[in-house]
């Protein structure tokens, strides 16, 4: 069972961001690995560690992929480091400012090549906040989509993967074969920490960095870019309402101007 695991190195969370021409300044900032994309290693390694010994049709493999500068190799090293195979990074100038279509097109065809059965995702990337990536990647491989999992069972000798994902009107239990897209959220699980085994055995395996011509794609611009940015206005002061003996009155005036009542 070949698992692949999408991944993405983010700005850090508490870091300052601004927009650099319509982009994302990635440079002058701290950078991260997902938090959302640790609940995705952490099921991938539990689906391979629960069936372990059971290999049929090959070993089973957990392999990260993700798309962005050279730098993202830091956030693949952690992935590695809680216990991945492998990884593979898409590296390529042109994909600077790549949105989902672009992103999930050049994911697409990584994945179609490397014959995976499964592959998991987070829900969501914390720097754009989209949430649509594991769906095109569905699409675009003619998968099953089986997506916001608060559980996964998979039993690779039927091919067949169940997940529970909770709605608004109630909890559904969806199944698919292989293959499969799945994206899950933070619920599912607690991502374990690198052990410092981990972290040396990590720094020996390999990350196979990859160029568009390599891939086989060439990309036209993103369908969508960000055309203006401002800087969101410093936070008003409040209203003090000091009670002297009329502080309901004034209460009351200020909920009616709001139009809260």
């Amino acid at each position: 069972m070949k698992i692949a695991v999408c991944i993405k190195q983010v700005p850090d969370s508490w870091a300052e961001k601004k927009m650099v021409n319509g982009l994302l300044d990635r440079v002058n900032v701290d950078a991260v690995l997902n938090d959302l994309d640790e609940y995705a290693i952490e099921e991938a390694l539990r689906i391979v560690e629960a069936h372990d010994g059971n290999e049929e049709g090959g070993p089973n493999t957990v392999t990260v992929i993700s798309m962005g500068p050279e730098r993202a190799t830091e956030a693949i090293r952690k992935a590695l480091s809680m216990g991945a195979n492998d990884a593979i990074l898409i590296s390529d100038a042109k994909l600077a400012g790549a949105d989902a279509l672009t992103t999930s097109k050049v994911l697409a065809q990584v994945i179609s090549h490397g014959g995976f059965d499964v592959v998991i995702c987070g829900t969501e990337s914390t720097d754009a906040r989209m949430s649509v990536v594991p769906a095109m990647l569905a699409e675009r491989l003619e998968s099953a989509q089986l997506t916001f999992a608060s559980a996964v069972t998979v039993d690779p000798s039927t091919k067949k993967v169940s997940i529970t994902r909770v709605t608004e009107a109630g909890v559904d239990e969806i199944f698919g074969e292989f293959p499969v897209v799945i994206s899950v959220v933070e619920k599912i699980n607690e991502p374990r920490y690198p052990s410092f085994k981990g972290i040396m055995a990590a720094k020996k395996k390999v990350i196979e960095v990859k160029d568009l011509a390599a891939v086989g794609l060439e990309v036209e611009n993103s369908w969508s870019m960000v055309v203006d940015a401002v800087l969101r206005p410093a936070r008003a002061a409040g209203v003090r309402v000091t009670d002297d003996g009329s502080g309901a009155d004034q209460l009351v005036t200020y909920l009616v101007e709001k139009k809260l009542i």
